[in-house]
């Protein structure tokens, strides 16, 4: 890839503008709620900007056009789906979970299922939210890496630094308003070069024969039930991740957070439409092209030079986002639920401290697992985050906000932890073909029922 003087000039403006702004925004920020709630007085603008923020990183941008070079357009699902996935969230459980004025998920389980579920429901998201993070990482370490002509190892370090950056020092506020900069950013370059596609795609002689109806043009191109799954995986696996819903709590009220949410998906859902027009135009021009870096080499080689440095920004950017966002979500489980329920370590600077270090530590280890798997696919550790996330926690995190009570507290820990277990050696020992997700709920739906159903039974009396 071509990178000239005005490309870097474009990208280190851009990226210094960004992460600046969220540090300067959080400026005043000392305390340890304060860096993981925004201490609860975040409006509608700043919610959906975390959200969003977070959301649209590399399974949203990069991994959106690996797909569609390959498959067309069902690789929409991956932001479709996650707009579908925060419309559910705003009309269910943002309100009540906001009304709670907890701040992790956790320990909202806790409330309903005692404090074992605690750091159990904290370990198994923060695996799931890990893998999410591995999704932006495997992209901003190729990309940086064939910008500036480094190996892996040195592309993850440059990677980690403006990660720390971004999220280490501003916090949720940081994030949401470099969130919000970001999204600017993203939804300008990226709906620009989306269009010079689709007009270039136009034009096209052999149009409809590079792309015939199936499998370009059908959301079901990999697969209904491939297509379905992946679906059922976001829906799921964002109604049970912290970062998003530590966003909810953020808010300044319940209203607040339900619009926030409905806001997050009417901005995601279109960002993938100019991903999967730059895909397929890399396709029919570049039939040989590394496919995970079809759209920073579009922006590149087929936009103005200052253009392509803000677009290259915006999706650096974007992964940046993301990373911080995921690990804030685990740095936040952790302190609260590990460090400060479970170990009793309460001193507010301590706290702080741990959060901050943990953002660190989960964003070197994604790195890592990304430099040991560089040809795997974005959206493919994006899909199993959602289903390790949620498989575990979905049914009982439901229960306990709408029939609270319905469920006792060891048929509940005994549903997290088998679904969980059941997921894993699915995907990882048996490598079955089934969506991992299934699996999970499906184990975790019969121990429900059986729980349920054992706590009905009537306790007999001695005579």
């Amino acid at each position: 890839m071509e990178f000239t003087s005005v490309h870097l000039i474009g990208l280190i403006v851009t990226i210094v503008l960004v992460i600046g702004s969220g540090i300067y925004s959080a400026r005043s920020m000392k305390s340890a709620e304060g860096y993981s709630l925004a201490g609860r007085s975040a409006g509608v603008i700043l919610i959906s900007g975390s959200i969003a923020g977070t959301v649209i990183g590399g399974g949203a941008t990069v991994g959106t056009a690996q797909m569609a070079y390959s498959l067309g357009l069902s690789a929409w699902w991956f932001t479709l789906g996650s707009g579908i996935g925060f419309i559910i969230m705003g009309l269910f459980y943002a309100r009540p979970l906001r009304n709670t004025g907890l701040e992790t998920i956790p320990q909202y389980l806790v409330l309903n299922y005692g404090r074992a579920a605690g750091p159990l429901a904290s370990i198994i998201a923060s695996i799931g939210i890990l893998f999410s993070a591995v999704a932006s990482c495997l992209p901003g370490i190729q990309i940086i890496a064939a910008i500036f002509g480094i190996t892996p190892w040195p592309a993850a370090m440059i990677l980690i630094t403006l990660v720390a950056a971004y999220v280490t020092f501003g916090g949720m506020k940081g994030a949401g308003v470099s969130g919000m900069l970001k999204l600017i950013i993203i939804w300008v370059t990226l709906f620009v070069a989306g269009a010079t596609a689709c007009l270039a795609l136009r034009e096209l002689p052999d149009f409809a024969i590079v792309f015939p109806p199936f499998p370009w043009f059908s959301l079901f191109g990999n697969g209904a039930g491939m297509a379905l799954g992946n679906l059922f995986s976001l829906i799921i696996g964002i109604i049970c991740t912290q970062t998003y819903i530590q966003a909810v709590f953020s808010a300044a009220d319940s209203r607040t957070a339900m619009v926030g949410a409905f806001t997050a998906a009417m901005v995601v859902i279109p960002v993938g439409l100019p991903s999967v027009a730059i895909g397929m135009f890399m396709h029919a021009n570049h039939p040989d092209v590394l496919p995970i870096l079809v759209l920073p080499m579009y922006l590149l080689q087929y936009q103005p030079a200052w253009l392509g440095g803000i677009g290259i920004a915006g999706i650096m950017l974007s992964l940046i986002g993301s990373i911080a966002g995921l690990a804030l979500g685990i740095g936040t489980m952790i302190s609260k639920d590990i460090c400060c329920d479970l170990l009793k370590i309460t001193k507010n600077k301590t706290v702080l401290w741990i959060n901050r270090t943990t953002v660190v530590i989960v964003t070197f280890i994604a790195c890592l697992i990304s430099i040991l798997n560089l040809k795997s696919s974005v959206l493919e550790w994006n899909y199993m985050s959602m289903a390790l996330r949620g498989g575990g926690v979905f049914l009982p995190l439901t229960l306990a906000i709408f029939a609270p009570g319905i469920l006792t507290p060891n048929w509940a820990v005994a549903s997290m932890i088998v679904s969980t277990l059941a997921a894993i050696i699915a995907q990882s020992v048996l490598h079955l073909a089934i969506n991992p997700l299934f699996i999970s709920i499906a184990v975790s739906a019969i121990l429900v029922i059986i729980g349920i159903m054992w706590g009905r039974r009537p306790v007999q009396t001695e005579r």
